[in-house]
This record gives structure tokens, C-alpha cells and sequence, in this order.
């Protein structure tokens, strides 16, 4: 390309210096330079990587790939399908649209685009088989779209989110969302009829809804019944926080347009920092580049609950590098799963609390991964302080 870049490998547990993180772990890779990347993959799961230079403009123009982490012992299926789902801003003839950057994007819900693809490409129909066993890896890359998939009469069930194992179950109201940055695992029996069709519907924003694609029954029949094997995925070596000792913070997230601007001595700070074009913040401070202090210090082998206030009339999904974490409650509810995840998402109003075990050592971003809300200031740095892990 014509500018440095970086590669940050979306929730993969690595050293901090080969996070990708410009001017935090790493210079950005210049025009003509190269950088070598090395670490083990620690957990198995769907990930993907994009960059961290300038990352609304270089991933919405499609600078991304997945990267799938196979299991040693996979669970059975017929058909293992990843789908990368991105939206474009198009122009009527067909570029895309330059005006990255834009003011009233980073104020509002982010970069959405007009055209939406899997893969790269914009299919009619994808074949199946009646009987036929699908794992379907979704990986969100868009900028700022949240997808919230219907697949008819079908019946997905999640068996990992963001990479990691979870208890096998249907989702609520049979929708699958899915926030930017985020990845479902799902397993689909093929229900259907040799010869029908099933359309897969994208209802997330209210009035909006459109059609993705068709999933379209060949001839033939692979099998009569629902076969009978497992969907446990299992576990990957992840440190278990030790919640009823964990340390707990706030963090409450403010900004964009129409939101609370409450943060009691600091509501003046805000103000004073949205006059200089910062729109969003993490505890009254938007970041204004990557190298800042950090908002937390840990020591390593510690554990941790943050409680996060989304104080905001807009959707964020928070993603923290070089961990996961537990998402234990929502508004005061245990959630039912305890999932793993590495970037959450909070609804307008809504509030979080995650707990996971500080055991990366490093300065970490801690950000909105709707990138137009991560330029505009919803950003930070988590420190792991270096020390003896403890068991």
C-alpha cells in the first residue's frame, strides 16, 4: 500500500508485541517495510486479523481475513462454512464511497454501509442438502453494522462465541446478533426438503430488515433424521477469574449524539474536550491517539470485574485485547452462560460486568470496535503490570 500499516490478530491471546497496535506495541509498518509476526495459537476458535493503522478506513475498504484455529478433537459435522460479513458505502457507480472520516458517522452509530456481502461477494443462494450438518462460523467485519440473522424455520444453536466453547443453546427469539468485531459458531441441521429454499433475514434494525441470501435444498437427501452427535466444543486453556476476590472498577461510557452526558465533576472536562472534535470517552477522557496513560494498572495473576455503564443512546461493542473475559451479568442479572468473549456488546443504557483474569502482560486497548467510535475518542489502555503469575 501507499501507507504504514499494522496487523492485529482480533482475539488472539498474544504477546503485547504482536498486539499491532500502532505507537502502543509497535511502529506502523512502513511503505516497502516489513514486520514478522510470531506467536502460538493458544486457543482454538474463529478469529480474524485487520489492521490498527487507521483502521476505519483501512479495514472498511476490506483490508481483513479470517483466521480459523482448528480444534485437535473438532466436533462432527458434514460442512464447516465461514461467512465474513461486511457492508459497503457504494456509490451509484459503484466504488466506494471516500468520505471516510465523516463527522456525523463517528457521532452517531457509526460508518453503515449500502450493500452488504458475505465473503466479499453478494450470492443469490448458497446450496445445502436436506440432512445435511453445518457448522457456520459468522465474523463480523463491518465498521459499524450489527447483524441479527433469522434463519426461518431452521434452528441454529451456538456452540462458541468470539472463539470460545459455550453451552450449546438456541439463541433468544432464534435471532443471531452479532456486533462488529464479533464471532458466533453455530451448528444448523438442514431441516428442509430437497428442492425448498429457506431465507435468511438480516432484522436487526427495525423498519430496515432485508434479505441476505437463500439457502437452497439440492435433489438429493444426505440423511433422514437429525443425526445424534455431540455439539460440546471443548475448553480452551483459559485462566478462570476468581470472582468473589476480584477487584472491582468502573467504567462508564459517555458521548455521541443524544446520549447522557452525566459524569458529575467531570461533565466539564467532556465539554471541554468535545470542543476540540472528541465525540465519545471512557471515564470522562477520549483518547486522542494510541500512546495515552493507561485508565487501570493490574498485576498480573490478579482478577478482575469491570462494571461498565453504557451511558450512551447507541450500541458499543467493547473489545479488550489480549484476553477474554467472562460476561457475568447485564443489568444486574447473572447472565445464564457466563460466556467467553473478547468484545462485548452493550446495548444504549445498558449495563455489564465482565471479570477475567489480568494474566497478559502489557498495555492493552481497551476500545468501541465501531471504528468511527474508536477514532472519535472511546478508546484506552489497560495495564497489565509484569510480575509472578499466580497459580
Amino acid at each position: 500500500m501507499d501507507e504504514g500499516t499494522t496487523i492485529h490478530w482480533h482475539g488472539i491471546r498474544t504477546p503485547n508485541a504482536m498486539d499491532g497496535v500502532p505507537f502502543l506495541t509497535q511502529d506502523p509498518i512502513p511503505v516497502a517495510g516489513e514486520f514478522l509476526y510470531e506467536f502460538d495459537a493458544l486457543d482454538a476458535g474463529t478469529f480474524w486479523y485487520h489492521p490498527h493503522q487507521r483502521s476505519s478506513e483501512q479495514v472498511g475498504r476490506g483490508l481483513y481475513g479470517p483466521l480459523i484455529v482448528e480444534e485437535a478433537d473438532p466436533i462432527r459435522v458434514d460442512r464447516d462454512l465461514t461467512w465474513m460479513l461486511d457492508d459497503w458505502r457504494m456509490t451509484r457507480d459503484g466504488q466506494i464511497a471516500g468520505d471516510f472520516g465523516s463527522r456525523h458517522d463517528a457521532m452517531h452509530g457509526g460508518r453503515i454501509g449500502n450493500s452488504v456481502t458475505i465473503n466479499g461477494q453478494m450470492p443469490e443462494r448458497i446450496a445445502v442438502r436436506s440432512g445435511e450438518r453445518i457448522r457456520l462460523r459468522l465474523i463480523n467485519t463491518a465498521n459499524a453494522r450489527i447483524f441479527g440473522l433469522d434463519f426461518g424455520a431452521l434452528e441454529p444453536v451456538v456452540v462458541a462465541l468470539d472463539g470460545q466453547p459455550v453451552t450449546p443453546h438456541v439463541p433468544d427469539s432464534n435471532i443471531v446478533v452479532i456486533g462488529p468485531a464479533m464471532r458466533v459458531d453455530l451448528v444448523i441441521d438442514m431441516t428442509g426438503k430437497p428442492g425448498d429454499a429457506v431465507t435468511v433475514i438480516d432484522t436487526f434494525y427495525e423498519g430496515l430488515e432485508y434479505r441476505l441470501v437463500d439457502l437452497a435444498y439440492g435433489p438429493d437427501r444426505l440423511r433422514d433424521a437429525v443425526p445424534d452427535w455431540s455439539m460440546d466444543l471443548p475448553p480452551n486453556p483459559l485462566a478462570e477469574p476468581d470472582i468473589a476476590s476480584a477487584a472491582r472498577h468502573q467504567i462508564v461510557f459517555n458521548g455521541g449524539m443524544m446520549g447522557q452526558m452525566m459524569m458529575g465533576s467531570g461533565m466539564g472536562s467532556m465539554m471541554d474536550q468535545m470542543r476540540e472534535g472528541n465525540m465519545w470517552f471512557i471515564n470522562g477522557e477520549a483518547a486522542t491517539g494510541h500512546m495515552m496513560d493507561p485508565l487501570l494498572v493490574l498485576p498480573q495473576g490478579t482478577s478482575h470485574v469491570f462494571e461498565m455503564d453504557n451511558r450512551t443512546a447507541w450500541h458499543h461493542p467493547i473489545h479488550f485485547h489480549g484476553h477474554s473475559f467472562r460476561v457475568i451479568a447485564r443489568n444486574g442479572q447473572p447472565t445464564r452462560y457466563r460466556e467467553w468473549q473478547d468484545t462485548v456488546l452493550m446495548a444504549p443504557e445498558e449495563r455489564v460486568e465482565i471479570a477475567f483474569a489480568a494474566d497478559n502482560p502489557g498495555d492493552w486497548m481497551f476500545h468501541c470496535h465501531i471504528l468511527e467510535h474508536q477514532a472519535a475518542g472511546m478508546m484506552g489502555v489497560i495495564r497489565v503490570e509484569p510480575g509472578t503469575t499466580k497459580n
